[in-house]
């Protein structure tokens, strides 16, 4: 995905407040061997490239100044009630530049799989995104994970995750994580009939 940005000359609250009066949106980009730079985006143009999942998990195009730059969306604060970026950050990337990211996970095949198509259980996403390291240039935009021979009271953990090359999951030490689980349909238990009336019975001796 490509983006526009322009260099931002004034600095400070007072001065990100009228420049989101004008509908722009105040950022940085850092990274690299060139020194951090303040920017300011179209804020419609960005707030509607912020509601797509590759803006969030991909290595995007920043045209500044009439140059090209590979950036990664690092953080974006957002006003508390208001429809509002407050501020956004870009990191720069080459093909040497190694990360830590977060990346969404998309969950396949669950339709097929003997648990829900013959037990009819319940897939529940324990998680939806997944920590990763790898370089830059293997950043994947989004995980799948293969459903399609999941088992009725099974569990799918990290390790089960086929992932591209070049990709590691970021553990932080703890153990095999659990991505989801089959929970078998709960069924409803009705009273017996039986009960109700021994009840009625009961209840007529005591007038």
């Amino acid at each position: 995905m490509q983006f526009v940005a322009f260099e931002r000359n004034k600095q400070g609250t007072g001065a990100s407040r009228r420049l989101r009066n004008t509908g722009r949106a105040p950022g940085i980009v850092f990274g690299g061997s060139t020194a951090p730079v303040t920017i300011e985006v179209d804020h419609n143009a960005l707030w509607h490239a912020l509601k797509k999942e590759a803006f969030h998990a991909s290595i995007l195009d920043m045209e500044l100044a009439g140059k090209v730059e590979k950036v990664l969306l690092r953080d974006v604060q957002y006003h508390p009630f208001k429809q509002q970026v407050l501020h956004i950050d870009f990191q720069r990337v080459d093909e040497k530049t190694r990360l830590h990211k977060k990346v969404p996970l998309h969950f396949v095949g669950a339709e097929n799989s003997p648990a829900v198509k013959t037990d009819k259980c319940v897939v529940n996403h324990v998680v939806n995104e997944i920590e990763i390291e790898c370089l830059a240039v293997q950043l994947p935009e989004h995980i799948e994970v293969d459903l399609s021979n999941a088992t009725s009271g099974s569990s799918i953990h990290a390790s089960d995750i086929q992932l591209p090359a070049g990709v590691k999951i970021v553990t932080h030490g703890r153990k095999d994580l659990t991505i989801a689980t089959l929970v078998a349909p709960v069924e409803e238990v009705v009273a017996a009939p039986v009960a109700a009336a021994a009840d009625d019975k009961k209840g007529k001796k005591k007038k």
